[in-house]
């Protein structure tokens, strides 16, 4: 007679055990055995038993006695953001802001309490970012993220201390701030979608030396937030390639200190 399954055989334990040994490698570096069981809390054995499955799988890489994300991961990562249809429809218009002004661009997603970025665009000064596609900041914390607090229903009510700010850029349709390092970083984040209907949201990062915070900059932006907007819901005409001669218009970027968080 077949032994009745226990919880731990069930695909439902498997899958969230498989997801909570994963998850340890959202960060920068390597880890070992002895990391993951201390991050999950799982028997020393069947840590090991699960990442040297994972391994055979290439969703982990071993070197040595150090685990990493593997080459099958990357892969299904690439395909998710292809296939995403957010992505694909701003990923011109993303390119063409970064283009025209020289400056960091941003699209990001609201994910519970954190933006989490889809893409990014600036070349070599993308590098001195911290930021990464499919990495997470606190919404709070980020220009991009208070964008879309401010248009997502509930969430001023769930952060009293932001409700002024969130209040203001609700109103006004975008939001400015300053990070104070090197002489001073603008950002410049707009809503993609109404107000409790935003989809995305978007923002380019530069010197304040070189950035205003007026509708010189804003609009160029709010323009490429309404293109996303356009191209996602099939509406199609004009105003395309009336944001492509705005921001032919627009003032190229200057000098480029070292940035933060967009």
């Amino acid at each position: 007679m077949t032994a009745p399954a226990t919880a731990d055989s069930t695909p439902t334990a498997i899958l969230e055990r498989i997801s909570l040994v994963l998850d340890t490698f959202d960060g920068p570096g390597r880890l070992t055995l002895a990391q993951v069981v201390k991050r999950t809390g799982l028997p020393r054995s069947s840590a090991h038993r699960m990442l040297e499955r994972l391994v055979e799988m290439r969703w982990l890489r071993r070197d040595g006695r150090d685990y990493e994300l593997g080459t099958r991961l990357m892969e299904l990562g690439s395909i998710a953001v292809h296939q995403n249809r957010l992505h694909g429809a701003a990923a011109p218009i993303l390119q063409e802001l970064h283009r025209v002004t020289g400056y960091v661009v941003h699209l990001g997603v609201l994910d519970g309490s954190d933006v989490l970025y889809l893409d990014k665009i600036g070349g070599r000064l993308a590098a001195e970012l911290p930021t990464r596609v499919g990495s997470r900041y606190p919404a709070r914390n980020s220009a991009i993220g208070k964008a879309l607090l401010a248009y997502t229903p509930g969430c001023a009510d769930s952060l009293a201390e932001f409700t002024p700010e969130l209040h203001k850029v609700r109103e006004m349709g975008v939001a400015y701030e300053v990070s104070q390092i090197s002489g001073g970083i603008g950002i410049i984040a707009v809503p993609i979608g109404p107000v409790g209907g935003v989809l995305a949201a978007l923002s380019i990062c530069g010197p304040t030396s070189h950035l205003k915070f007026d509708h010189r900059h804003a609009s160029p932006v709010r323009m490429a937030a309404n293109a996303i907007l356009q191209s996602l819901t099939g509406r199609t005409g004009a105003a395309p390639i009336a944001h492509r001669n705005r921001l032919e218009s627009m003032p190229t970027a200057a000098s480029r200190p070292r940035l933060q968080y967009a």
